[in-house]
């Protein structure tokens, strides 16, 4: 039991963290975290989903969120796209331009160490 709330309060952890680096992205797509846990990104239906099947996945991506790093754990199949992976890949564009001041990006990778 202890686990398991452990788990629902890293994903909620891991839910505020990717709205907060990803939020600005106007283009709709959704994270699934590894308990079924839904990221809304952008407005409307998306038109893509990234799966992040691990914890230590999720770390790994937050702390370099390059398209590198996303096309590598697609690679090693630590993450799915389920949907239109086209729009994934222009998704992928956006990202690459994505600049978090470093004040932000600590602040992130703190509150990964929190919860």
């Amino acid at each position: 039991m202890i686990t398991g709330l452990a788990s629902r309060s890293s994903s909620r952890r891991a839910a505020e963290i990717l709205a907060q680096v990803f939020g600005d992205i106007a283009k709709p797509f959704a994270f699934r975290l590894w308990d079924g846990t839904d990221v809304a990104i952008g407005g409307g239906p998306p038109a893509f989903t990234v799966v992040i099947h691990t914890p230590e996945t999720f770390r790994r991506l937050v702390r370099d969120p390059s398209p590198l790093n996303f096309a590598e754990a697609f690679v090693e199949s630590a993450i799915d796209i389920e949907g239109d992976l086209f729009a994934a890949m222009a998704v992928a564009d956006v990202v690459e331009a994505l600049r978090l001041p470093l004040s932000r990006r600590l602040r992130l990778l703190a509150s990964m160490w929190r919860g």
